[in-house]
């Protein structure tokens, strides 16, 4: 094939059907229920035609579609928005699902909710009173207020658990709270930022739940970014920031309680990569129907038809992984390295799938008109966030060689 391009029309995402463009190819969405498939089927509506068509120019401008932010509400996303209503199990095939599903219209959007709903609702759960709960979740359930998550730094990110540099010191029924941290996504317009740290007595890692506009804390937007350029990433700084006891997580007393919310989020990122595959599959495999060269649809060619093949054999493999950890996690038997494995592999595949995607549209494929190539940058970030392939490799490792620690 030669590498010439015809000038053809992109396929807008939101317009990719059924069948033919169906990327579920052993129907896994056929698991969930009748209920569950209505919801997905309602976010999947939303998203191709609500937030796909405008992802592009917020993307190429790094901002963030404000405006959407009153209508996430109505998803029915997040469980936790009446206190007095009894305690709804989670469902992690139904949210993996739900995850995929977001980061197949967007990566960026799809890491909103990942940070709002997972890191900073989640934190809230896993290690709030019930008092916090009772103040905070109502209104970030509802989407009326933002959470961000910080944990990492500038100088610490795989190493973060021994290496906090941020610090927390108790002064009567305040902390004072120090440092900084970095990549923190949501944080230039989140109402309510967990932030975890050091404290100088114990030694031990506490979370702390700071407002916006808190004396001491700023967060400064990260620029020039290639990847996830919706995300509205930020570098912190504490200085002498001021936060009552009260805003101190009751139930998180060491980074073990840190990695329960990390053990969770992870398996999320996994199933976006699941999302950005498919979708790149399905981008893919319209170009090669409708461009032409040669005189033929270029899907008429062998070598085009072994990448789709390719492509379409690590979204469902990853697929597959991702539905056995969701049922585990439901079943509540999973194991840390379990999500760990799912992270590296799953991301992995993701990479290789849309630098094929890329590959089949040509030149195409680097303009963002076409859609793979913001799935191609954003990528890179869903392989190295919530811990690197490397850090996830070396978890499984020491699980798989009985205890044998790799880690320095």
């Amino acid at each position: 094939m030669t590498t010439t391009e015809t000038a053809l029309p992109a396929i807008p995402l939101q317009d990719l059907g059924e069948g033919l463009l169906k990327a579920d190819f052993y129907a896994y969405e056929e698991i969930l229920s009748d209920e569950q498939r209505e919801t997905i089927n309602r976010v999947r509506t939303f998203f191709r035609t609500r937030v796909v068509p405008i992802v592009d120019d917020y993307w190429a401008r790094a901002d963030f579609p404000h405006h959407l932010i009153p209508e996430f509400a109505g998803l029915g996303l997040v469980d936790w928005a009446d206190p007095d209503s009894p305690a709804v199990e989670p469902n992690n095939l139904m949210n993996g699902v739900t995850a995929m599903e977001l980061a197949h219209a967007d990566a960026s959007i799809g890491t909103f909710f990942g940070v709002h709903t997972g890191l900073a609702i989640g934190s809230i759960i896993t290690c709030g009173s019930e008092e916090q709960k009772r103040r905070w979740l109502p209104a970030m359930s509802r989407f009326e207020k933002i959470g961000a998550f910080a944990l990492t730094e500038p100088h610490g990110g795989s190493d973060v658990a021994g290496g906090m540099q941020t610090t927390a010191r108790r002064d009567g029924d305040e902390w004072v709270l120090d440092g900084a941290k970095r990549w923190i996504g949501n944080a230039t317009f989140a109402d309510h930022i967990v932030v975890w740290a050091r404290d100088v007595d114990t030694n031990s890692v506490l979370g702390f739940v700071v407002d916006k506009g808190t004396p001491g804390f700023t967060a400064t937007k990260i620029e020039n970014k290639i990847a996830l350029r919706i995300v509205q990433n930020a570098d912190i700084v504490l200085s002498g920031c001021r936060v009552p006891e009260a805003n101190r997580l009751q139930n998180a007393n060491s980074f073990k309680d840190t990695a329960k919310i990390l053990r969770q989020t992870r398996s999320g990122v996994a199933w976006q990569s699941v999302g950005v595959m498919w979708a790149a599959y399905e981008i893919a495999l319209a170009y090669a129907v409708e461009h032409t060269q040669f005189g033929r649809p270029i899907g008429k060619f062998q070598l085009v038809q072994d990448l789709l093949v390719k492509m379409l054999g690590n979204a469902t493999a990853c697929a597959g992984m991702m539905v056995r950890l969701a049922q585990l996690q439901d079943a509540g038997v999973y194991r840390d390295e379990q999500s760990a494995l799912a992270k590296a592999y799953c991301t992995v595949r993701m990479r290789e799938s849309v630098g094929w995607a890329r590959e089949l549209l040509g030149g195409n494929g680097i303009v963002l008109d076409y859609n793979v190539g913001r799935f191609v940058a954003d990528s890179e970030a869903l392989y190295s966030y919530e811990g690197t392939r490397e850090m996830q490799t070396l978890i499984v490792g020491r699980s798989i060689t009985g205890g044998l620690s790799a880690f320095v």
